[in-house]
């Protein structure tokens, strides 16, 4: 019996997801907020008592699930925003409005000006690559045309593109397709962006739900484990039966875009 073809074989361009895909968001965003907040006890501007003692209690793990309430609140405006409906909002407009909220809710309102709030709300623009990436993108982009499939808005894209060393050959964008991911729109917006076919396109990502919604459009499907990216549990059915359906299943154990690159040499 020959052996079966990978789909995989007649890809032509990669689609990468960029959060938590091929930047470490968790570990830029935490690094950023520990040396502001640093910087804010050491400073000789006085901090009202209250809100110093505030600060002044507040835990590492206190932080961690600050930021990850942060980055909820992202996944919940994309989920439910709807083209037909809502009037277009950046993710740099909901990152800026969500982190005013998300103070206000921990009684940290006050903490930062409006100045300091805005580069904070910005430093999505400079997330930090997953050591694989740069090089695996290189390796990469000498078969493929390479490019990002992000709700991140356009500029975003470019700065963490910049500020990452990456060597994507195409920015695309849920700004450009005016819906986010994982809406239909955005998937196909690409795909005929490129001059491809869907089968003629594998999105990479670190997240089920997004691959799951790019299958369901025609992509092939690449799968880059990353550390507390997934939501789906490997205890559930529909975590065990993406076993059988991505293309490409590249472990956290593994080297993550390198694994890549490698794996789909092997398919020449």
């Amino acid at each position: 019996m020959p052996s079966a073809v990978s789909p995989l074989t007649h890809v032509k361009a990669l689609l990468f997801d960029i959060f938590g895909t091929t930047v470490d968001w968790r570990a830029s965003v935490t690094d950023e907020i520990s040396l502001r907040i640093f910087r804010k006890l050491g400073s000789e501007n006085v901090l009202p008592s209250a809100l110093k003692t505030r600060l002044e209690g507040l835990t590492q793990a206190d932080w961690d699930r600050f930021i990850q309430e942060w980055r909820n609140a992202y996944i919940a405006f994309t989920r439910s925003f709807n083209p037909e409906t809502d009037a277009w909002k950046s993710i740099d407009q909901h990152h800026y409005e969500s982190l005013v909220e998300l103070l206000k809710k921990w009684h940290l309102d006050g903490l930062f000006t409006e100045t300091e709030l805005t580069s904070l709300s910005l430093v999505w623009h400079r997330l930090s690559p997953w050591p694989d990436s740069p090089d695996g993108l290189v390796e990469l982009s000498r078969k493929y045309t390479t490019g990002t499939l992000s709700n991140g808005n356009t500029s975003l894209l470019r700065d963490v593109n910049d500020f990452g060393g990456l060597t994507f050959h195409e920015v695309f964008s849920a700004e450009t397709f005016k819906a986010y991911k994982p809406n239909p729109a955005t998937y196909l917006g690409a795909v005929q962006a490129l001059g491809l076919q869907p089968e003629e396109v594998a999105l990479v990502a670190a997240h089920l739900g997004d691959l799951h919604a790019a299958r369901g459009c025609g992509l092939r499907t690449i799968y880059v484990e990353r550390s507390k990216e997934e939501a789906w549990g490997p205890e559930e059915e529909r975590y065990k039966e993406a076993k059988g359906w991505a293309d490409l299943w590249v472990t956290e154990e593994e080297d993550g875009f390198l694994t890549v690159a490698k794996k789909l040499a092997e398919l020449e």
